[in-house]
C-alpha cells in the first residue's frame, strides 16, 4: 500500500479555481523536484479548454484502466478521469504529490494512501455563478443547477480548506505553504 502522508488530494465544486490554484502552485515550485503536480488522462480531446491534460479515447481509456494504468480513476460529466500509476513512484521517492480529482474517489483514495492530505477549494454561491457564466460553456439554467448540485463541504480529519473568492495570490500562498509543509526536511532550504 503507498504511503498517502505526502500526497494532496485537490476538491472543490466546478468554478472555485482549482485549475488557477494549482497553476499557481505549479509556479511556486516549478523548479523544485520534490514536488510532482499530476497530468490527468481524460476522455476529452487535447485543447478542449480546461486544464492541460492528457487526451485519451473512450477505447484507449478503457484498454488502460484494463492495464492497470491508472492509480485512481473514475467518471464525472460524461467523461473517464485517471491518475497515472506513476504516482505512487513519485510518492516512493518521498516527493510531494499533488493531483486533482473528485470527491467521488475520496473514500477509496483514503484506503488506497492512508495520511493523505484532502485540499478543499472552496468559493461562496455568487462567485461560482459569475466565473461559471464567464467560462461561456453552460446555460444560466444549467449553471444553477450545477450550483444545486455544490452540497456539503468535504469533512475528515485529513481535509484543508482553501478560500478562492478573493485574491488568487492569497489563495495560491496558503496553498503553496500547504505542499511546503509537507516537503521532507532534507528538501527544504537551511535557515
Amino acid at each position: 500500500m503507498p504511503d498517502g502522508r505526502r500526497l494532496v488530494l485537490v476538491v472543490g465544486a466546478s468554478g472555485v479555481g482549482k485549475d488557477s490554484l494549482l497553476d499557481g502552485a505549479r509556479a511556486v515550485f516549478r523548479a523544485d523536484p520534490n514536488v510532482a503536480f499530476v497530468r490527468r488522462v481524460i476522455t476529452r480531446p487535447a485543447g478542449s479548454g480546461g486544464e492541460g491534460h492528457v487526451a485519451a479515447s473512450a477505447d484507449a481509456f478503457a484498454a488502460m484502466c484494463a492495464a492497470g494504468a491508472f492509480a485512481i480513476h473514475w467518471p464525472a460529466n460524461g467523461l473517464r478521469y485517471g491518475l497515472p500509476r506513476r504516482m505512487d513512484d513519485d510518492l516512493a521517492a518521498g516527493r510531494v504529490v499533488v493531483a486533482n480529482v473528485s470527491r467521488q474517489v475520496l473514500d477509496a483514495a483514503r484506503r488506497r494512501y492512508p495520511g493523505l492530505t484532502v485540499c478543499e477549494v472552496t468559493a461562496s454561491t455568487d462567485t461560482l455563478r459569475a466565473r461559471l457564466a464567464a467560462r461561456g460553456r453552460e446555460s444560466p439554467a444549467e449553471i444553477e443547477a450545477r450550483l444545486a448540485r455544490v452540497g456539503a463541504p468535504t469533512t475528515g480529519h485529513d481535509v484543508v480548506a482553501i478560500a478562492n473568492d478573493g485574491d488568487l495570490a492569497l489563495a495560491v500562498a496558503a496553498f503553496a505553504r500547504l505542499i511546503d509543509q509537507l516537503l521532507p526536511a532534507s528538501a527544504k532550504p537551511a535557515t
